[in-house]
């Protein structure tokens, strides 16, 4: 009996197992999986995971609230996710993808630069940054701009070249070349042919810093802005959103959009200077406006808007009477020295850890442009955080030297959805939450359409677009769908014959990334593409779950697509091609109620066979007793003869 209850466990389970992990569909594309597939041959789609507490598998929806574009008969433009903190990293960056096969860069967005620019292989004066250097070589559509007139040239006269300086005097110089750029799969911007700097030197903070390089977004040929307004496939305008205090990140739209209504403007004159220059004629501090002759805000290069830099810096008299007024008003505070000895900042003690609340004890501060129009600055547009002493602030605008130009950086304009109308010669200025705007853009994170699906190819085709969010709500998964698969598809740059000896190691170290149990991890194909190494992978459910749920498909293709896995030197760096989500499968009436109906199959069986042993050793008792009948002491029974012993 105890091994017919064994074997019908062991029955149970196999059947269990069987029906809930067959795969959905076979390689490719069914009416219950949506692929995501970043090759030539078909366009990306939106995978719009929700969290929601009830149920560890989430059903999908594709709910989300769209910018509008700027006009009826708009083109194309490009949304884009901004990544880090302006304080912690000095900086906001965003992602390129540059090359065939795809080779992905973290940048950073600089109003300030007309150049974009990477890292070489080629270069032994590059810093080590956040991703590879660009590798020419693997990209079958990347071409060097070849030597003429309208450049400066290498000493061989063969190929174009350039060189930047900065302020605090960080160099980069390399080759000029021409490849395909990406901007993020979601991007309605399809991918363009665009001239960018191949480093082959860089000094200063640009040696120094994690970020890859630059994303010139400022006036001038090599602008990455420039080149697609004269390919004419965006409006000539872009946006960027800066996150909060304490939260970084933000948006980025390369194109125009429908500006809100009550969206602040100053006129930009492109004639005035090189850069972005707003007109600004006062500064309020709490509702008074500070002593100084308009003029003041009008030296040199006159008012200047530069994403790239961090803190604002006024010339020395606007300086010294905006410190004034800010330090009048706080009475309540406590001055404090700097979290750095090595600079005088004008830091207040007692104001508490919450930045929200902080307009109470903080006075406004108010910016008055030429048309009469006003930009209020919040306390976190003007403050940075003491990191040594808590609920401490720091003035985050400087003396500008002996320099007359007024720079504004980064500080200033977050939270604050900063609109670059280069064709109307304006700027717009407009207080939201940037971290929040980004949602109602859409969700990012895939890496963009590879331009073609094998590695190889020589072609130089451009990549096809990617689907605009709004056709994208057209393939929105339809209710009742749980996760029941994610399968994708990558190259290593590492030779094959070295990868195959330690695929298993590798599975370990990719489960470790994506954070979930080697054994969900699973190896379906792998081949050797040249130098290069093809696999593809499949991610299951754990244990004996029928789905994954919903937050770890998020982390899992966050990780993934966002290339956040770090893999160790010996694997190389790896490219993704394609990544597929399957739905888990839905089952017959008999499926879901199978495991019912065979505990009910075996209880019968026991049944029927404890009955049978129940009647068995029930009719043999009775026979006993009526072999043996129970007679009295003193009934008489025949005399037994004695044996003989």
């Amino acid at each position: 009996m105890a091994r017919l209850i064994q074997f019908t466990i062991l029955f149970i389970q196999f059947f269990y197992y069987y029906y809930n992990y067959i795969p959905t569909t076979a390689h490719g594309v069914s009416s219950n999986g949506t692929s995501f597939l970043l090759d030539s041959s078909r366009s990306a789609m939106i995978l719009p995971l929700f969290l929601s507490p009830p149920s560890p598998c989430t059903k999908f929806s594709n709910t989300r609230r769209l910018l509008q574009r700027s006009n009826a008969n708009a083109l194309p433009n490009a949304h884009m996710r901004l990544h880090d903190d302006l304080l912690i990293n000095g900086y906001y960056t965003t992602r390129l993808w540059i090359g065939t096969p795809p080779q992905r860069f973290a940048l950073i967005v600089d109003t300030g630069s007309s150049v974009t620019y990477v890292p070489c292989s080629s270069c032994e004066q590059c810093g080590r940054h956040q991703d590879p250097k660009f590798q020419p070589d693997l990209s079958s559509t990347y071409q060097p701009v070849k030597c003429s007139i309208d450049c400066n040239c290498d000493d061989e006269k063969e190929q174009c070249v350039y060189e930047r300086q900065y302020a605090e005097m960080s160099t980069s110089s390399g080759v000029l070349g021409e490849d395909i750029i990406s901007f993020g799969n979601l991007s309605a911007l399809a991918p363009q042919r665009i001239v960018f700097g191949c480093e082959n030197m860089e000094t200063g903070d640009l040696y120094s810093q994690h970020a890859d390089g630059i994303m010139g977004l400022g006036r001038g040929d090599l602008s990455i802005v420039d080149h697609l307004v004269d390919k004419g496939v965006i409006n000539d305008s872009f946006s960027l959103c800066y996150g909060g205090m304490g939260i970084g990140g933000g948006a980025m739209v390369l194109g125009g959009i429908s500006p809100p209504s009550d969206m602040v403007f100053s006129q930009s004159d492109p004639v005035r200077s090189p850069y972005y220059n707003i007109d600004l004629k006062e500064i309020h501090v709490a509702g008074k406006p500070l002593p100084l002759n308009p003029t003041v805000f009008d030296g040199k290069h006159g008012t200047i808007l530069d994403s790239g830099t961090t803190y604002a810096y006024l010339p020395e008299a606007a300086f010294v009477s905006f410190k004034d007024a800010i330090m009048k008003e706080l009475h309540s505070l406590k001055p404090i020295r700097g979290p750095d000895p090595n600079y005088n900042d004008i830091c207040f003690s007692g104001a508490g850890s919450d930045i929200s609340q902080q307009s109470s004890t903080f006075p406004a501060v108010e910016m008055v442009f030429g048309n009469g129009q006003k930009l209020l600055l919040s306390p976190e547009n003007y403050l940075f955080r003491h990191s040594k002493v808590h609920g401490a602030y720091c003035l985050g605008i400087f003396q500008n030297g002996k320099d007359p130009t007024t720079l504004l950086g980064g500080i200033v304009v977050r939270n604050t959805l900063v609109f670059y109308d280069r064709e109307n010669s304006k700027i717009g200025f407009w207080k939201t939450n940037c971290s929040e705007l980004w949602e109602r853009l859409h969700v990012d994170g895939a890496p963009p359409l590879a331009p073609s699906s094998s590695y190889g190819n020589n072609s130089s085709t451009e990549m096809p677009p990617s689907m605009a969010p709004t056709d994208q709500q057209h393939y929105g998964l339809p209710d009742e769908k749980k996760i029941g698969q994610i399968t994708f598809e990558m190259m290593l740059n590492v030779n094959y014959s070295d990868l195959k000896l330690h695929i298993s190691e590798l599975a370990e170290f990719i489960a470790q990334e994506l954070g979930i149990n080697s054994s969900q991890v699973h190896m379906l194909n792998s081949m050797e593409k040249g130098n290069a190494s093809y696999i593809e992978w499949d991610v299951v459910p754990s244990g004996s779950a029928d789905c994954i749920s919903n937050i770890t498909a998020i982390s899992i293709i966050a990780r993934v697509a966002e290339y956040h896995m770090q893999l160790p030197d010996t694997f190389g760096s790896y490219h993704l091609i394609n990544w597929e989500i399957k739905a888990a499968a839905k089952r017959t009436w008999w499926q879901q109620h199978f495991l019912l109906v065979v505990l009910a199959c075996v209880c019968a069986v026991a049944f029927i066979f404890g009955s049978l042993a129940f009647g068995i050793w029930f009719t043999w008792g009775h026979r006993q007793q009526a072999l043996n009948p129970y007679k009295p002491v003193d009934a008489v029974v025949p005399e037994q003869e004695l044996q003989p012993l």
